[in-house]
C-alpha cells in the first residue's frame, strides 16, 4: 500500500513560512565552530616588554626552571602521571617549549601598563606595532597575538580607542595584518560598548580597506553587570547576537570578576562557586555561535621555593577548565609554561584511547561498548582534533586509533564545515 501524506505542500510551505525566521536565526546566529585552532592558553604581558625574541625567550626561560627543579620527570610526579603518560608528555612538552612556547600573546596596555600619561602610551603603541610587525615578518610571533587595549568606560574610553587605532593603524602601514590577530576589550559591563567596539573596528576597516569583519575582538567577563543585568536578563547572552560574527571569544576575568562580588582576597579563585556560575553562564551563552571561552589565571606563580607548590596547584586548575569544557587559560609567567603544557598534553593523551575506539566504532559501524550519537561522535573528533592542534598528539597515532585522517576527523568535528566547502 502506497504512503499518502495527509498534510498537503500548501501546508508544507506555511510551516516553511512560519520558521523563516527561524531558519535565518539559526543560519547566521549558531553557526556553530569553525574548526580553526584555539590557543590552549593566552599569556599576558606589559606591552613595552615584547619584542621580536620575547616567545623563545620565555621558551628558554621555562626550560631552565624545569632542569633547575629537577627536569620533567619531576614535573611528571608532581602532576600525578606514571611513568608511561609522563615519558609522553614531557618530550612533547620540551619539544613545545623549544618550539612553540607561547601559542597566543596580549600585549597589555590596561592592567598590566596602567596609566603612564598619554605621550608615553602613544609611543609604547606605536612601538607595538612596530615589533609585532617585526616579529610576524622574521617568524618569531605566536600563531595568535595582539593587544589588550583600556575599558570603555567613561574615565579611559578615549585612552583605550586611541591605543586601539594607533596599533591596529601601525601594523595596517606595515603591510598585511597578522593572521592571528586578536584585540581584546576588557571591563565590559553593556552590550552597548561591545556595539560600540563593533562600530570602532568597523571604521578602522574602512579607513585601512579591510575585508568587512577582518577585525575580530575578544570581551572579557570581568563584571558581574554582564552575566546578569539590570532588567533581569544576561547581558552576555545577547552579545553573540548584537554583533553576529565580530566577537570571537569570551574570557573569564577571575580577580576583577570576584572582587566585585565582595569575594575575599584570599578566597578568589578560578574554581569559586561564583567563577563556576559566571563561566556556566558564559558556555550557555555562547553554545553554538562559534565563539570559544578562556578560563581565567591564577597569581600563585612558580618562583623561588614555590615552584613545585605552584606548579601542582596550576596543573591541578588547568586540569579542572579542560575538564569543564574550557579548553584556553591564561598564563602570566614563564614558569607557568612547564605546567601549563604538561596538564594539557596529559588531558588528551589520557583520554585519547577511549575517544579513538569510540570514534572507530563509530565510522566503521561496529559493536562496541558503547552506541554513540552523531552528537557524540562530533565531540568525540573535536577532542581528537584538539589533541592533535595542541601537539599532544600525533596525526599517526590518531590514523592508527581512529582509522581515519586528520581531513576526515575534521570532518567528523565539523560536519557543517565540511558541508559548506564540499
Amino acid at each position: 500500500m502506497a504512503a499518502t501524506p495527509s498534510l498537503s505542500a500548501a501546508d508544507l510551505a506555511h510551516i516553511d513560512g512560519q520558521l523563516a525566521a527561524t531558519d535565518r536565526l539559526l543560519d547566521r546566529n549558531y553557526p556553530g565552530d569553525d574548526g580553526s585552532r584555539q590557543p590552549v592558553h593566552t599569556v599576558y604581558v606589559p606591552a613595552d616588554r615584547f619584542s621580536p625574541s620575547f616567545a623563545a625567550d620565555w621558551g628558554a626561560e621555562a626550560l631552565a626552571t624545569v632542569a633547575a627543579k629537577g627536569g620533567f620527570g619531576k614535573l611528571a610526579d608532581l602532576l600525578g602521571q606514571d611513568a608511561g603518560l609522563a615519558e609522553a608528555v614531557s618530550t612533547r612538552v620540551a619539544a613545545k617549549l623549544a618550539s612553540e612556547p607561547i601559542e597566543d600573546l596580549r600585549l597589555d596596555f590596561e592592567d598590566g601598563f596602567g596609566d603612564r600619561g598619554d605621550d608615553a602610551e602613544d609611543a609604547a603603541a606605536v612601538a607595538a606595532a612596530s615589533a609585532v610587525a617585526a616579529a610576524a615578518a622574521a617568524g618569531t610571533a605566536p600563531p595568535f597575538i595582539g593587544i589588550r587595549f583600556k575599558c570603555f568606560e567613561a574615565a579611559t574610553r578615549a585612552r583605550g580607542l586611541r591605543t586601539l587605532d594607533l596599533f591596529v593603524s601601525g601594523l595596517a602601514a606595515a603591510g598585511e595584518l597578522p593572521e592571528g590577530l586578536i584585540l581584546t576589550l576588557p571591563k565590559v559591563t553593556t552590550v552597548a560598548q561591545v556595539q560600540a567596539m563593533d562600530f570602532a573596528v568597523s571604521r578602522l576597516e574602512t579607513v585601512h580597506s579591510l575585508p568587512a569583519g577582518r577585525l575580530r575582538f575578544e570581551v572579557q567577563v570581568e563584571t558581574p553587570q554582564l552575566i546578569l543585568g539590570p532588567d533581569g536578563t544576561s547581558p552576555v547572552a545577547q552579545l553573540p547576537h548584537a554583533v553576529p560574527g565580530r566577537i570571537s571569544g569570551l574570557h573569564y576575568g577571575t580577580y576583577d570578576y570576584s572582587a566585585s562580588l565582595q569575594i575575599a582576597a584570599e578566597y578568589q579563585s578560578m574554581e569559586h562557586p561564583v567563577a563556576d556560575f559566571a563561566k556556566e553562564v558564559m558556555q550557555l551563552a555562547v553554545a553554538g555561535t562559534g565563539i570559544r571561552l578562556s578560563d581565567g589565571s591564577t597569581n600563585i606563580i612558580p618562583v623561588g621555593d614555590n615552584v613545585e607548590n605552584a606548579w601542582q596547584l596550576h596543573g591541578r586548575l588547568v586540569r579542572r577548565s579542560l575538564e569543564r569544557g574550557y579548553y584556553q587559560g591564561w598564563d602570566l609567567h614563564p614558569a607557568q609554561l612547564p605546567s601549563r603544557f604538561a596538564a594539557t598534553y596529559a588531558f588528551y593523551r589520557e583520554g585519547l584511547p577511549a575517544a579513538a575506539a569510540r570514534l572507530r566504532n563509530y565510522v566503521e559501524r561496529t559493536e562496541g561498548g558503547v552506541m554513540d550519537e552523531p552528537a557524540t561522535a562530533r565531540a568525540l573528533a573535536a577532542f581528537v582534533l584538539r589533541g592533535v592542534q595542541c601537539g599532544a598528539v600525533g596525526a599517526d597515532e590518531v590514523l592508527a586509533g581512529t582509522g581515519v585522517d586528520i581531513s576526515h576527523l575534521t570532518a567528523l568535528a565539523h560536519p557543517r564545515l565540511a558541508a559548506s566547502t564540499s
